[in-house]
């Protein structure tokens, strides 16, 4: 994928924001910020917590890629947002999401696609 492009890197760039704060929120969960005095873990159970931090790395991990434009940033977004949505929309009691939170990461998933398909029209363009 080439992220040289001026119109490609800043869209990515907007991409890798929004994954880092949706990240960062990821891990606030985790923390149990929002919860109050339950503990993150008793409130999402161990194997929910499990998922929740492995997308929570991965997400933050894929923002510093994508920032830095190295591939494997977008390749990470994806598999880990692909991942998460099918176990959500395939009903696991563990992945646990609100309607804007679906909402974000089905934009992060049609941003990143895009992302691939621009990178593609403008290697064509070139050759």
């Amino acid at each position: 994928m080439d992220f040289k492009s001026d119109i490609v890197g800043r869209y990515t760039r907007i991409v890798a924001i929004i994954a880092l704060l949706l990240g960062l929120s990821d891990a606030s969960r985790l923390l149990g910020v929002s919860s109050g005095s339950v503990s993150p873990l008793a409130e999402l159970g161990t194997t929910g917590f499990v998922y929740l931090a492995i997308f929570a790395l991965a997400r933050l991990f894929a923002a510093v890629g994508l920032w830095i434009k190295a591939s494997w940033g977008a390749v990470l977004l994806v598999g880990a947002t692909a991942v998460e949505l099918s176990l959500y929309l395939m009903g696991s009691p563990d992945v646990k999401m609100t309607a804007f939170g679906f909402a974000v990461r089905l934009v992060l998933l049609v941003s990143i696609t895009l992302i691939f398909v621009l990178g593609l029209r403008l290697r064509r363009a070139r050759d």
